[in-house]
């Protein structure tokens, strides 16, 4: 396993598309995937919970993602992943961000706050007792926002195979362009019966983790909310694989095909 295996994890998971322009969610929300090593050891899990509040007075959803391995997993590296993400409820703006991790000894305690009006990122390490600003873009989002604003702002009608979405996402401390491919659609079987799914490619870095760029495949469900149904990924070494099973408060019918 390697580290920020859960960070791949979400970050595969942002590229959700709506076929309206109504919103896909709302408070209330719940996701929960198993994760398992080259298709056989179970990994993990993770979980996805959405919930409204304000932030300098403006109402928001508020999400929180969280990551954990289990089994024999985790005695050989242990991870404690936690993510929120404040963004506005019209916009989807972020507004604020907060990264707090422990991956096999990585640790990290972020919080980011985002000024938009002056396209500022504010970043404060807590681990390290530092601050420091950034310049952003306009529509930047953060790891977690960009799943829910990208499920409420991109159109899967007219969208045809190999077509390329893209977004400015802001991580760490610093910006940079998410791709989505799509490849078509595709019935998987779950724990839920079959799924009518959306299928897509994430572009990630090759390299240490990723053996090629494109060794990331995202189903995501063909309905109103879409949710991520499966996440397979191809490693440097063996293969990890998410799949959603359980869920609570979808803002739209879930459609089985038994």
């Amino acid at each position: 396993m390697k580290k920020k295996l859960f960070l791949v994890l979400l970050l595969a998971s942002l590229g959700f598309l709506n076929a309206q322009q109504t919103s896909s969610f709302e408070a209330g929300e719940w996701l929960k995937f198993k994760l398992s090593y080259s298709g056989w050891m179970k990994a993990g899990n993770a979980t996805l919970q959405v919930s409204e509040t304000t932030y300098a007075s403006k109402p928001v959803y508020r999400v929180v993602a969280k990551g954990w391995t289990t089994g024999p997993i985790k005695w050989i590296f242990k991870v404690q992943d936690h993510y929120e993400s404040y963004f506005d409820k019209q916009t989807g703006a972020p507004y604020k961000f907060i990264r707090d991790i422990d991956e096999g000894g990585y640790v990290k305690n972020r919080i980011i706050e985002f000024d938009h009006s002056n396209q500022k990122a504010h970043i404060t390490d807590i681990k390290d007792s530092t601050k420091t600003s950034v310049d952003i873009g306009q529509n930047v989002q953060d790891l977690v926002s960009a799943y829910y604003y990208l499920r409420n702002n991109y159109q899967t009608k007219t969208i045809q195979i190999n077509d390329i979405v893209a977004l400015d996402m802001f991580f760490d401390n610093e910006t940079f362009k998410f791709k989505l491919k799509y490849l078509g659609r595709e019935t998987i079987q779950t724990v839920f019966g079959k799924i009518k799914c959306l299928k897509f490619r994430p572009y990630v870095m090759a390299g240490r983790v990723f053996s090629e760029e494109e060794s990331l495949t995202l189903w995501v469900s063909a309905d109103e909310n879409k949710i991520p149904m499966r996440i397979k990924a191809d490693l440097s070494v063996g293969s990890l694989r998410s799949d959603l099973i359980a869920q609570k408060g979808l803002k739209h019918p879930f459609e089985i095909q038994f």
